[in-house]
């Protein structure tokens, strides 16, 4: 099985920023840990630019999804397109829990068309994402 973990802007800057929300870990140095232990094939990418971000889910050949859009998950109607038009089922993952943060963080654009959702486990929810996959499509 081969999955993606997509992740969008100022992800890049997880264990720097914020640490009392994202923590200490750089978030390459976990999904690095997450790769070598798994026996799928995880592909990372990460961009802060929406465009890269849905020219790489158009592109991508997979069988799942992980996307951490970060703050587009609240304002991009293109990624919600462009998740609506893929042939590929997307879980959308968030380190935080966002529904517990600032009020405009708990709408999802993004949630309506994931076959799921993961948020406030902080980094293992990319593993949580990973099992999910592994059980749906065996």
């Amino acid at each position: 099985m081969k999955i993606a973990i997509v992740n969008g802007p100022n992800l890049n800057l997880v264990g720097k920023r914020e640490t009392n929300v994202y923590g200490v870990v750089s978030l390459d140095e976990y999904l690095s840990e997450l790769s070598s232990q798994s026996v799928h094939e995880i592909v990372v990418y990460q961009s802060n630019v929406e465009g890269e971000l849905i020219d790489f889910l158009q592109q991508t050949r997979v069988d799942g999804i992980i996307l951490n859009a970060g703050g587009y998950t609240h304002t991009s109607v293109a990624l919600h397109d462009c998740v609506a038009a893929i042939d590929i089922p997307v879980v959308e993952v968030h380190i935080s829990n966002i529904a517990a943060r600032e009020s405009f963080r708990h709408e999802s654009l993004l949630s309506p068309v994931c076959v799921g959702c993961i948020f406030g486990f902080g980094l293992p929810g990319y593993e949580l994402a990973i099992n999910y996959f592994e059980k749906s499509l065996k």
